[in-house]
């Protein structure tokens, strides 16, 4: 029997009416998302979305040398695939898990027919779009004009806020990889906040030991996404 305090999980469904929240439930798959597991390659049409409720997905940029940059990340907040109702059906970016957990998974078709009802699944995920588009815009400036060390606050502060715990396990490597950076730079960067007491890294495992002293030494960039998600994503707009 379906439960719809666990379908709350994930924000987007849980600012739903009731009404369609109950119109999508017998549809919604729950799946596990392992790590390093791809959704979506570049140039893919996607049969399903999903929408996290314990996982991240990283939407990456990848280039023809297979180098690779993060645009976006993915968490609880939102839904992966938004080309699906957008009308575009594919996308250049590559979608890959980045933090193991559940999401629920809507076959493309269900969601389309629900977003061209033009009711308040359609108000919800444009307005998702439009703080998704204002994380990547503002990952382009910040990957340009900022440090490795604000670009690594600025990426464990967006993690950490689509997690329920404090530790993230992600190795200097794929870091790297993500924020289109050199290890070294990571492995510098990681050095300095562990140093700092800002963190604690061990083998993979990252601990955010002083949560307040990363958002001090962060960059801009940070609050601007966070109150873009905040102003878009609440009761009173998509109601």
């Amino acid at each position: 029997m379906f439960q719809p305090q666990d379908f709350k999980k994930n924000a987007l469904l849980g600012l739903l009416p009731e009404e369609e929240l109950t119109r999508l439930m017998p549809h919604l798959e729950k799946v596990t998302l392992k790590l390093g597991q791809s959704l979506c390659e570049s140039g893919q049409q996607m049969s399903h979305v999903y929408f996290p409720l314990d996982s991240i997905v990283s939407l990456l940029c990848v280039m023809e040398n297979g180098s690779s940059t993060e645009i976006a990340v993915v968490g609880h907040e939102g839904v992966v695939g938004v080309s699906l109702f957008m009308g575009g059906e594919t996308t250049p970016s590559r979608a890959i898990v980045q933090s193991a957990g559940d999401a629920y998974r809507l076959k493309g078709q269900v969601l389309k027919n629900e977003f061209y009802r033009a009711g308040p699944m359609q108000r919800l995920l444009l307005r998702y779009t439009q703080a998704l588009l204002t994380q990547m815009a503002q990952t382009a400036v910040c990957n340009r004009h900022h440090s490795v060390d604000q670009q690594l606050c600025r990426w464990l502060l967006l993690s950490l806020d689509r997690l329920t715990g404090d530790e993230l396990v992600m190795t200097q490597e794929l870091i790297a990889n993500m924020l289109g950076v050199r290890r070294e730079g990571v492995t510098e960067s990681a050095g300095k906040l562990q140093k700092a007491g800002l963190i604690s890294y061990h083998r993979g495992h990252i601990t955010v030991t002083d949560r307040p002293g990363l958002e001090a030494r962060v960059c801009e960039c940070y609050a601007v996404v966070k109150r873009e998600y905040d102003r878009l994503l609440n009761h009173h707009h998509v109601a």
